[in-house]
């Protein structure tokens, strides 16, 4: 029976990790730079100058 390679799974792991917080920063900082990422969710303000009231 062949032998796992741990050595492997390891680096691919660790690969999909850097990729996860690579995209991470790129979201915080396009936050910072008050563009939203696309499909972020958020909705538009409203429109005419109107505020949203809660209540």
């Amino acid at each position: 029976m062949a032998k796992p390679n741990y050595s492997f799974e390891k680096r691919q792991k660790e690969i999909a990790k850097k990729k996860k917080q690579e995209e991470k920063r790129l979201r915080k900082a396009s936050d910072k730079a008050g563009t939203p990422a696309e499909g972020d969710g958020t909705n538009p303000p409203p429109a005419g100058g109107e505020t949203p009231t809660q209540g």
